[in-house]
């Protein structure tokens, strides 16, 4: 049995990976999917003051209260910032490091720095009538908008990972890019590691929503995780 921690991204919450956990969890496996503070059904403790760290703290604290170990940790999109800055933390305890079409910063790199300027563009003037709160992304043409979406806290998008050392003790890596609407504001950050030895890397022909658009694809990727 292994133990997955799901992490979701900007504007969504831990409804998004349901499917997906469901699946995992027939497969005998122990899964755990946290909401971050101030989105999907913790919007009622949404505040301009809530930072990365704010996010880092609600997966740790979860983990730590669970004792959970020997961890499949997933991270989507901007959810890919936090589970860096988990790693950052209890880098030993994670058996796989899992980006999902997700941001991927280097040492002292906030999402503001490795986005595009189109990206901070919007993350600026979606909160000009909620100061503090960055309204979600406009949907692509033909993409029917996500069942719950709420405004995301800004400083969370500013705020730079610090590597520690510890997200080197992290036994193996792997991102998934989806490739359906590519290139996308994350193929750099597939380009990146596609031949690194120490990743694995895997395509999916989804857009960026992977857990809505291909639960059963997306689960057979992170199965293949178990025995590694």
């Amino acid at each position: 049995m292994a133990v997955f921690v799901l992490v979701h991204g900007a504007w969504s919450g831990g409804w998004g990976y349901r499917e997906v956990a469901a699946k995992l969890r027939a497969a005998g496996h122990e899964v755990h999917v946290p909401t971050m503070t101030g989105l999907g059904d913790r919007a009622h403790l949404a505040s301009p003051a809530i930072t990365l760290s704010t996010h880092v703290a609600d997966v740790l604290g979860m983990i730590e209260s669970e004792d959970l170990d020997d961890i499949v940790l997933v991270g989507h999109s901007y959810g890919g910032m936090v589970v860096t800055g988990v790693a950052t933390k209890i880098g030993a305890k994670i058996r796989s490091l899992v980006y999902l079409d997700a941001f991927l910063p280097g040492d002292g790199e906030a999402l503001w720095d490795i986005a595009d300027e189109a990206a901070r563009k919007h993350y600026i003037d979606a909160q000009k009538d909620e100061p503090g709160f960055v309204a979600p992304l406009p949907m692509p043409p033909g993409v029917k908008p996500l069942r719950t979406m709420n405004r995301h806290p800004l400083l969370t998008l500013l705020e730079p990972v610090h590597f520690t050392g510890k997200e080197a003790q992290v036994k193996n890596r792997t991102y998934i890019y989806a490739t359906r609407d590519a290139p996308t504001i994350f193929t750099q950050f597939y380009e990146t590691v596609k031949d690194a030895p120490q990743w694995r890397v895997h395509e999916i022909a989804t857009g960026h929503i992977v857990m809505l658009d291909d639960p059963e694809g997306l689960t057979r990727l992170l199965l293949a995780e178990v025995d590694r």
